[in-house]
């Protein structure tokens, strides 16, 4: 699936495939993002018990020109 055929929510298993990790990996991003208030994880929006990632989340996550510290945590380039 091409990025530019995504809808512009994604389930976690879709978010999943696309960004190559396992649903269960992609699940504990997304508490870990509620969790901390956004400050780590992957971004979500829940839709009463439904839980989508928006697709602008996983453009920015596979932007090429991010920066990605050693320690794993990606941060937005200055």
């Amino acid at each position: 699936m091409r990025i530019a055929d995504l809808p512009d929510f994604l389930t976690v298993e879709e978010t999943a495939a696309v960004l190559r990790i396992g649903r269960t990996s992609a699940y504990a991003e997304i508490r870990r993002w509620e969790r901390t208030g956004g400050a780590a994880g992957i971004p979500s929006v829940r839709f009463g018990r439904s839980v989508r990632v928006p697709k602008a989340v996983i453009l920015r996550l596979l932007d090429p020109t991010r920066r990605r510290p050693v320690d794993g945590n990606a941060h937005d380039a200055a």
